[in-house]
Order: structure tokens, then C-alpha cells, then sequence
């Protein structure tokens, strides 16, 4: 492999030839071989719309010159569109502020745009990162690939799942089955209205994940290097986020105070406590398909489910609730990387918070797989989704439960003898129900109608 000499304020390095990174990036490759996570993909473009959107201010306020601005964007939009993606090989686990990654931009920007220019125009420091610390620019990253993660991916997701649950809640209104409540049995509601409390978490968790990202469009852009806004000009960190709102159409703004944006991460661990919330939801509704489903004879088989590959290696015809299992997993993992979230969140050591690459790496994480696997739930599982009604309508009339509703005819102490006796006897509630004296086979078919009960 041939190489060439870079230099930076602790000297020379050998970098390969043929790669646009410089001294920075190739130090870190050496010293942080760390794990097979890498830097996400959504940080680096995010990092790329900052350096853009810096550049552009800087040109504005006679910092930069037409022709370094220009240059600045059109690489920028290159990794944007991943032409450089092979550029930013950093690990996750190296500097807790994300500088490495920073200069890793930096040092592609400016050694891109140099080749293209056949002259030196860029220095990765003093004209990429200019008016910029890593301190900033990394934490508004982290906010806007978060947020640009839940808004185009996650949200639409859920979305499409809400739609798909309130077609099944039209669908069964009228289907009557059996509650469950402690795993036991309980009186009666429809499908409809147990796909409805699907439909409700779904639609609650959408909206807690909305609310709680609001704080995700607050940039630490323009505080600098603690907070101060030491080498930035007034007003830099309202205009650059101006410049993001404007290139992503969301409502980015300048966090007030940046000493505050620099070291906690408060609003990042509350935006993923609601994806935390999410993944509870999602784990409870694939639970109760899952319980639901089972069997096919030998469980509840109240309901079908596609049956989209073989479940087993050995057992012939076996067809497993995958979709389910794959979204617990996900719920799982989202619930673990919650409490790395908040560990995370907690080390702003005076002026700045150094857990920043875990904190963008799982969050991006939580993100995308709740994203993929709502989609692949609702898809996969939701659409295909059918009531046995016959199971249902055979489990319903043998429900002891359905005493509940002689109640406030004879008395709770009546109902409960008779549903004892029923059980201990094998017998139908209808028959103890006529056998105490207390009631007519007429009056028990009138007051146990299940239709009446919902």
C-alpha cells in the first residue's frame, strides 16, 4: 500500500494514499480499534448539513470566500448523498466528544475540495471548522440525526401501523370474545375493542414521541468550546440553524443557553425514555398476539396470524409467531440501550458531556429498529391478521366469568356458589344457575346474553 505524509499539531503521519482523511482520522484508526461499531451514517450526514450550513454563514459574514464556500457545499452534498461514505471508517468508542469524528469530516472536506480546486485552498480547521468546536458541532448532530430519525422514519412507521389497527377494529367490532385479565378469564368485550387498546397505546406512544423530541431542534451550534461562543461571531448559532431548518424543513433553533447544550444531554435522554415507552406498548401487543395465536390446537388459537416460513427444523409444518418475536427482541434491545441512554445523559462534567458517540449510536439505533420493526410487524403480521370466531364463540360460552352478570340480580356471594359449583362439577353455568332455585333457564339466558355484555 503506498502512503503519504500528513501533518497536524503533534506532527507527522502516514496516511494511505488513495483516502481523503488526514493526520486526525488516521490517529484515531490506530489508537481506538475498538469493536466493529462504527460511526452511524445518519451522524455523518448530519455532520455534513453543519458543515454546509456553517459554510454558508461564514461566506455571509466575509469569513470564507465564494470559492471556498462553494467547494464546502459541493463536498458536502457528496457525502450527503454517500459518494464518500468508504471516508469515515472511525469507531464508535473513541473521544467521549466526538472530535475524531468531527476532524474526520474536516479532513475530508478539505483534502476533497483541494484535489478538486489542484491547489491548497482548504485547511480542515481554519476554514471547515471555522467559527465551530467539535463541542457544538457533535451534540447538534446527535439532535438533528436523532430527530430526523424519528420524523421520516419512525413516525411514518407508527402511522401506518395506527391505520392498520383501526381497519381490525372496524372489522371485529362485532366479534365477541372473552377478557383476560391475570391470565385468567374475565367477562366479555369484542375484538374490536381489544384491537382498539392496541390502537390507543400505538397512538399515545406517537404522541409521547413527539412531544418528547421537541427538544431535539435546540443546536448547541455557536457555543463553541465551553459554551461562551469564543471564535464565533454574534449571532452565528441563530443563523446556522436557521440555515438547517431551512435545508431539512424542520424547525431547528438556536438552544438559548449553550452552556446548558454543551454539557447536559437531558433532552436526548427524554426523547429516547419515550422510544423506551414505545417499545413497552409494541412488546405488550406483540405479547397478546402471540398468546393469542397460539397454538394452533393445543393454545388458544383465538386468532391466525400469516404463516410466512417454517418454525422448525426438525418438526414438520411447524409455523412460528416470528413477527412477534422480532419486535420483543427489538423492544428488548431498545429497553437496554434506554438505560445506557440515561447512564450516558448523566456524565456532563462541567462544560461538557463526553458519552456523546453511545449516545448517538444507540439512539440512532432504537430509532431505526423500532422503525424496521413496526414497518415489518405491520406488514408481515398486522395485515394478515384474522379472528377465529368459531374458537372464540366456543371459549366465550364456557367462560365461568359470564356469572359476573347474575350479580345484581342474586348477589355476588349467589353468583361466585355458582360458578364454584360449576367448576368443581363440570357443569355449565346455566345448569347451577337453574339448580340453586334462584333464577329461570329464561332469566339466566336473558341476563348472560355475552352480545349484551360488551
Amino acid at each position: 500500500m503506498e502512503y503519504r505524509t500528513e501533518r497536524d499539531s503533534m506532527g507527522e503521519v502516514k496516511v494511505p494514499a488513495d483516502r481523503l482523511w488526514g493526520a486526525q482520522t488516521q490517529r484515531s484508526l490506530q489508537n481506538f480499534s475498538i469493536g466493529q461499531e462504527k460511526m452511524p451514517r445518519e451522524i455523518i450526514s448530519a455532520l455534513a448539513l453543519i458543515k454546509a450550513a456553517c459554510a454558508r454563514v461564514n461566506f455571509s459574514l466575509g469569513l470564507l470566500s465564494q470559492e471556498q464556500e462553494e467547494l464546502i457545499l459541493r463536498v458536502c452534498n457528496s457525502i450527503v448523498a454517500g459518494t464518500f461514505d468508504g471516508e469515515f471508517p472511525l469507531s464508535v468508542w473513541q473521544t467521549g466528544s466526538g472530535t475524531q469524528t468531527n476532524m474526520n469530516l474536516n479532513e475530508v472536506i478539505a483534502n476533497s475540495a483541494n484535489r478538486m480546486a489542484g491547489k491548497p485552498i482548504l485547511h480542515p480547521n481554519d476554514h471547515v471548522n471555522r467559527s465551530q468546536s467539535s463541542n457544538d458541532v457533535f451534540p447538534s448532530a446527535l439532535h438533528l440525526a436523532f430527530v430526523r430519525a424519528i420524523r421520516e422514519k419512525l413516525e411514518p412507521a407508527l402511522e401506518e401501523m395506527i391505520q392498520t389497527l383501526a381497519r381490525l377494529e372496524a372489522e371485529n367490532a362485532a366479534v365477541v370474545t372473552v377478557g383476560r385479565t391475570h391470565l385468567q378469564d374475565a367477562v366479555p368485550l369484542s375484538f374490536g375493542q381489544e384491537i382498539g387498546g392496541w390502537r390507543a397505546m400505538v397512538e399515545r406512544s406517537l404522541a409521547a414521541v413527539r412531544a418528547a423530541s421537541d427538544g431535539l431542534y435546540d443546536l448547541a451550534l455557536g457555543g463553541t468550546a465551553v459554551g461562551t461562543g469564543l471564535n464565533a461571531p454574534a449571532g452565528f448559532g441563530a443563523a446556522v440553524a436557521a440555515e438547517l431548518a431551512a435545508a431539512t424543513g424542520l424547525p431547528f433553533r438556536s438552544a438559548p443557553n449553550k452552556f446548558h447544550a454543551l454539557s447536559a444531554r437531558d433532552d436526548v435522554a427524554f426523547a429516547h425514555g419515550a422510544l423506551k415507552t414505545l417499545a413497552a406498548d409494541l412488546y405488550k401487543i406483540a405479547t397478546d398476539i402471540r398468546w393469542l395465536s397460539s397454538g394452533p390446537r393445543c393454545g388458544l388459537g383465538e386468532i391466525s396470524i400469516p404463516e410466512n416460513e417454517p418454525g422448525s427444523s426438525i418438526m414438520p409444518g411447524k409455523v412460528n409467531p416470528t413477527q412477534c418475536e422480532a419486535l420483543c427482541m427489538v423492544a428488548a434491545q431498545v429497553m437496554g440501550n434506554d438505560t445506557a441512554v440515561g447512564f450516558a445523559a448523566s456524565q456532563g462534567n462541567f462544560q461538557l458531556n463526553v458519552y456523546l458517540p453511545l449516545l448517538a449510536y444507540n439512539c440512532l439505533q432504537s430509532v431505526n429498529l423500532l422503525a424496521d420493526a413496526t414497518a415489518s410487524f405491520t406488514k408481515n403480521c398486522l395485515c394478515g391478521l384474522r379472528p377465529n370466531v368459531k374458537k372464540m364463540d366456543e371459549n366465550l360460552h364456557r367462560s365461568l366469568m359470564l356469572v359476573t352478570a347474575l350479580s345484581p340480580k342474586i348477589g355476588y356471594d349467589a353468583a361466585a356458589k355458582i360458578a364454584l359449583a360449576a367448576h368443581k362439577n363440570g357443569t355449565t353455568l346455566r345448569e347451577e344457575a337453574v339448580r340453586s332455585g334462584l333464577l329461570s333457564a329464561s332469566e339466566f339466558d336473558a341476563l348472560t346474553n355475552p352480545e349484551t355484555m360488551i
